[in-house]
């Protein structure tokens, strides 16, 4: 399955993306306010990217994670995960110097469209409450914020933060 945009091209995330994938997942600063990473090993890159792939294979499909690519250029990874009751999870994640672009809110968008085909009827999406440009993000998607809690824990933090919980009903 290939997805595009007026900029972008998504593609399936697989293995074939690890040296990429690895780049910028693994990078702390890119990952600072990311809840799952950043990737402490190439091991954990690896894995990550083979259980995405093998979704890709499953007879039941619960996770859509594609490769962002901007001119034959993989710029970072972007999201959809299956949840019960016609609900969807986005998420997104872009190499840093292509932030502040439009890219995220572009590759998502594409992925709203797909979770409309799929009879999703709830989306949702959380950042850390102080991750301004992902909160942006989700407002030019039409999210709105729903709550914000306590209790959140960013892989490559000790601190215990606070998270925003974002929705959008299609």
């Amino acid at each position: 399955m290939e997805l595009k945009t007026q900029r972008l091209t998504l593609i399936p995330l697989d293995t074939t993306h690890f040296r990429d994938f690895h780049s910028y997942a693994a990078d702390p600063d890119n990952t600072r306010m990311m809840l799952f990473m950043p990737m402490k090993s190439e091991e954990d890159s690896m894995q990550y990217l083979a259980e995405r792939e093998a979704q890709w294979h499953a007879e039941k499909q619960l996770i859509y994670e594609f490769a962002v690519m901007l001119d034959g250029v993989h710029i970072g990874c972007v999201s959809l995960d299956v949840l019960p009751e016609h609900c969807g999870e986005l998420g997104w994640i872009l190499r840093r110097q292509y932030w502040g672009n439009g890219y995220a809110p572009e590759a998502a968008g594409a992925l709203i469209r797909l979770a409309a085909g799929l009879g999703i009827r709830r989306l949702i999406a959380h950042c850390d409450s102080e991750n301004t440009a992902s909160r942006h993000v989700m407002e030019k998607l039409g999210m709105e914020l729903n709550s914000i809690t306590s209790g959140r824990k960013n892989r490559g933090s000790e601190e215990v933060r606070q998270e925003c919980l974002y929705e959008k009903w299609l």
